[in-house]
């Protein structure tokens, strides 16, 4: 074999190198290689900026422009058309592939990068297919933070729009299908509504399909069809019939019947349940904490009931629930942070068919996360991540046997024996007993055209394989590749840089026989938002406040967390930047250090830039308070021991006062403490009481809208802060939920996430 075959550089080196001359491009395209019948490969390679780091191989027809990818990473896989085909969904967009393996195809009506569209950046874009494959459920940006509901018809690539002015997906996607495909359920807002296939219902006006309060996380559809509704501290199961009928009398019916109680109200923001396979019981996390065990068709007001119930108290830390819930009774409970490099997992086993005072959670050895399926059959186990996949006996939670060492980024069960893995190099149908089937290249380390079939070849892991640009690849030995050429008889084909936009660089097509250059694909510069002119000057009410970063050259915001006492939602903050790559500033109040020193040493472990709130949650333009400088230089020192007592680290010397209360006095103060006051330029109102909301006579705004306001209000060099915890008296959301949607946002405007520091820094 000849070694011509272009090698893959480091996508991470390649960015890096690019992003130097670009600014904030997050794809680059390297590898262009053309035949002489005018057949170009080339390569395309994304940072992630919320999805996992990953390329792509594709293929031009240069006399048409027809784009073909030949490889698709597997950053989220479905399995579809009762098995026979998956659905990949990554940064270039949405594709499918039969389990018998092929190359990547798009579906009509929902264009991927091979068809023009775009690679903006952030995460994965969230959808629904429906388990037959027919139809596939996104949600169409109008905003930042809304969008519409979105039905298209994978057949034909007929769209039918359901319901507008839908959020767009942050944790969850805001509709499910049915088991059936024949149903599926969608919140907008706080209300809950069915949509039926191919029926009468299906075309009804939209206000005679309510199901009741709540979103898609209050649904939880059971094996048989039918779905189970929790509202407030009442669990109903809900049969199709039962929504047919709710279309007439929904003003005074009740959605289906009665299956169960649970002892406190379900919070949809915090809350999750599952349902076991015989629909018997229950398991509800309660805060994301509190994991209960409930059995369901029991009578709260005659039955006597259990003493006691199962109860396990689960680590704050863990962002991600997974439950495996076998027929015979068997629950294992899995709670990971699967983006947080060195973050624990932990499982936990319950027997549900065991003597009631035997029911009880026992911890369990898990040897990797994050993810974890089970057999239809209940009988062993998948757990996969970046150590690789094993198989588990799962009645007595033993390994069986090892089936990869390298990371592994999906698994699915297509049988009892049977299962697809998907890795960096490939994705592949493998029977339990060892024999392995390709379904299509994850990746390619090297490729090139065969010197005397012209065949494309790729070199996955340690073997080569071969497609004629439309067959399944095929394994191959010994291939011999001609040498690589950016010259045919027709055209010659180069990369430009580009100034802005997501891309670093783009293929150009100069035709030498003719007269014209031309770009393969758009450029992409329009993408990101303008700068806009803005002067460079602080504007402050207050003389030494540092506000806001420059306003020209960079696009760049800070994100400034801010921990007053109460630590709910930095698991998901934690998680998110982990997932995103990005360093922000955490301002810590005393209060939050003292209640709480092992999520503020988890914070400084992460990297995060951690920053002084005082050492009390007192307002300190309040007349009750006698503000001097000794006061604030006390409160300050006596902040920088608590964090060094709790994270054995340092507070840097940035700080703002509790509710940005600042004074001459108070800047003056700190600075001779060494600190620098920082304000902000853009104020979600995230941190308006709901006693205050109605005693001033304004609205809280909600967390969607918040996004939508933060990103009308920012500009380069903005400060934004986000309050963690949750407000006294309560909120309908809070920001920090959505705080993933903000990112998306952030990044496909063209901005990136830096600490405060590096505006400072920026700004000299």
């Amino acid at each position: 074999m000849r070694k011509t075959a272009i090698p893959r550089i480091s996508a991470v080196f390649i960015l890096l190198l690019c992003s130097v001359f670009s600014g904030f491009a997050s794809v680059v395209f390297s590898g262009l290689d053309l035949s002489e019948n005018n057949e170009l490969l080339f390569y395309a390679d994304s940072d992630g900026n919320g999805a996992y780091p990953q390329g792509a191989l594709f293929s031009a027809s240069l006399g048409t422009l027809e784009t073909r990818q030949l490889s698709a990473f597997p950053e989220k896989i479905d399995l579809i058309e009762n098995g026979r085909t998956i659905q990949i969904r990554n940064s270039f967009g949405t594709v499918r592939v039969p389990v018998t393996g092929g190359l990547p195809r798009s579906i009509p009506g929902f264009p991927s990068f091979a068809d023009g569209a775009p690679v903006l950046g952030g995460r994965v874009e969230s959808m629904a297919p429906s388990r037959d494959g027919r139809w596939v459920l996104y949600i169409e940006p109008v905003s930042p933070a809304y969008g519409n509901l979105v039905m298209v018809d994978a057949l034909s690539g007929a769209r039918t729009v359901i319901s507008e002015n839908i959020e767009r997906p942050g944790s969850y996607f805001p509709a499910c299908w049915s088991p059936d495909s024949r149903v599926f359920v969608y919140n907008r807002g706080d209300t809950l509504y069915y949509y039926a296939i191919n029926t009468a219902a299906g075309t009804v006006d939209e206000r005679y399909r309510i199901i009741g309060k709540g979103t898609v996380k209050s649904v939880y559809w059971g094996f048989s069809g039918d779905f189970f509704y929790l509202r407030g501290s009442t669990v109903y199961r809900v049969r199709s019939s039962d929504l047919f009928a709710r279309t007439m009398y929904a003003d005074f019916l009740e959605i289906g019947s009665i299956a169960g109680k649970i002892p406190f109200e379900f919070d949809q923001n915090f809350d999750q349940f599952w349902v076991s396979p015989d629909s018997r019981s229950m398991l509800l996390a309660k805060g994301g904490r509190n994991l209960f065990y409930y059995p369901l068709g029991i009578d709260d007001y005659s039955a006597a009931g259990e003493s006691s119930l199962p109860y396990v108290f689960i680590p704050r830390s863990g962002s991600d629930i997974t439950v495996l819930w076998s027929a015979s009774g068997l629950v294992t409970v899995i709670v990971s942070s699967p983006r947080r490099e060195g973050a624990a997992t932990s499982a936990y086993r319950l027997n549900t068919i065991s003597e009631s005072s035997a029911r009880i959670f026992s911890p369990l050895e898990i040897p990797m996360g994050s993810g974890a399926a089970l057999s239809p059959d209940g009988t062993k186990a998948l757990l996969w991540g970046a150590e690789g996949m094993v198989l588990y006996d799962y009645i007595n939670w033993k390994q069986i046997s090892s089936l990869r060492t390298v990371p592994v980024y999906a698994g699915i069960w297509t049988g009892n024996d049977e299962i697809i893995v998907g890795d960096a190099q490939k994705i592949e149908r493998l029977r339990l007993s060892g024999q392995g089937n390709l379904i299509c290249l994850s990746s390619a380390q090297r490729y090139g055209f065969e010197e005397k079939t012209s065949r494309i070849m790729a070199l996955s892991g340690n073997s080569w394989y071969a497609t004629d640009g439309t067959s399944p690849w095929r394994q191959v030995a010994s291939p011999v590749l001609r040498n690589q050429s950016q010259v045919s008889g027709q055209y010659r084909v180069y990369l430009e840089r580009q100034a802005s936009g997501p891309y670093a660089n783009i293929p150009m097509i100069r035709n030498i026989v003719s007269v014209g250059t031309f770009p393969l694909l758009p450029s992409g510069e329009n993408l990101f938002e303008a700068i806009p002119d803005v002067s460079d000057t602080m504007d402050t009410a207050v003389a030494g406040v540092f506000a806001h970063g420059k306003r020209t050259g960079l696009r760049e915001v800070a994100l400034c967390f801010d921990l007053m006492d109460d630590s709910e939602g930095l698991p998901l903050i934690l998680n998110t930047l982990s997932q995103f790559n990005i360093r922000a500033t955490f301002f810590l109040n005393g209060e939050f250090i003292r209640r709480h020193p092992d999520a503020a040493r988890e914070i400084s472990d992460a990297g995060h830039e951690c920053a002084s709130m005082f050492f009390a949650p007192i307002d300190l333009s309040d007349a009750r308070y006698r503000i001097n400088r000794e006061f604030i230089t006390r409160g300050l020192a006596r902040n920088e021991d608590e964090f060094f007592k709790a994270a054995s680290a340092e507070l840097s010397l940035l700080w703002h006062a509790p509710y940005y209360a600042a004074s001459a006095e108070i800047v003056t103060a700190a600075a001779s403490a060494g600190y620098r006051t920082i304000g902000r330029d853009v104020d979600p109102m995230d941190w308006i009481l709901r006693e205050d909301a109605k005693r001033i006579g304004i609205s809280q705004f909600g967390a969607s809208a918040m996004v939508d306001r933060i990103m009308a209000q920012k500009k380069p060099g903005s400060i934004i802060p986000v309050r963690l915890g949750l407000l006294p008296g309560g909120r309908d959301d809070y920001l920090f939920s959505r705080i993933d949607v903000l990112l998306d946002a952030l990044i496909r405007a063209g901005y990136s996430v830096v600490p405060v520091s590096t505006l400072i820094e920026h700004s000299r």
